[in-house]
């Protein structure tokens, strides 16, 4: 398993994916009304009056907003142009790029197992995959060390689940089928341009 060296900032591991989704509608809406010129704070406040993300709680439009708001930050504001220009499957790949970029441990599974399968040819990959990875990590972090195995066990069904609404996987039951995304070649340019070659190599299963 290759580890990986990157220019990108890396955070302290956290296990905050327990309680998170994909959230691309949300991603996409927040991102909208971001290009139409609307603040951070005017978005946080059309969440709670408004409930735009249609939260079931305002707990939860709360964590929804904060996450998503979280992950649109870890891009910049340059990329806005490139998503509302993109089809559905870039604006998927760029909601997942983000993902990434704003959860280092999220980042080193897609980085060192995802990819690593398809340089490989595998295309495929089980929950061993992700047990090993996740045990490995244990011996090299002392604060995943104590992370119980429900935490374990919602990251890595989370985990799936991003990686399958994001159209990188299917759903199967035992073993999923990996399919390599195609990057639109703007959306390369950008992620290369914005020191994120990494990512670029994450997705696309090169070395």
């Amino acid at each position: 398993m290759e580890r990986c060296i990157c220019t990108m900032e890396r955070k302290e591991y956290s296990a905050g994916a327990t309680k998170h989704s994909f959230w691309f509608m949300e991603f996409r809406n927040e991102v909208k009304l971001r290009s139409e010129g609307k603040t951070f704070e005017e978005i946080r406040e059309l969440c709670k009056t408004e409930n735009i993300f249609a939260s079931v709680t305002p707990e939860r439009a709360l964590l929804t907003y904060n996450a998503v708001t979280a992950r649109i930050k870890a891009l910049g504001d340059s990329f806005y142009p490139i998503f509302m220009n993109g089809d559905v499957a870039t604006q998927k790949l760029f909601a997942l790029a983000a993902m990434m970029v704003n959860d280092t441990l999220f980042f080193d599974f897609v980085y060192e197992v995802i990819r690593e399968k398809m340089i490989i040819g595998s295309n495929e990959y089980t929950q061993s995959d992700l047990n090993i990875f996740f045990k490995d990590k244990q011996l090299q972090c002392e604060k995943m060390a104590g992370w119980s195995e429900t935490t374990l066990g919602k990251l890595s069904r989370n985990y799936k689940t991003y990686l399958y609404e994001a159209g990188v996987t299917d759903k199967g039951k035992d073993v999923r089928k990996i399919y390599k995304p195609i990057l639109e070649p703007d959306m390369e340019r950008w992620l290369i341009d914005n020191d994120m070659k990494q990512i670029v190599k994450a997705l696309s299963g090169v070395r």
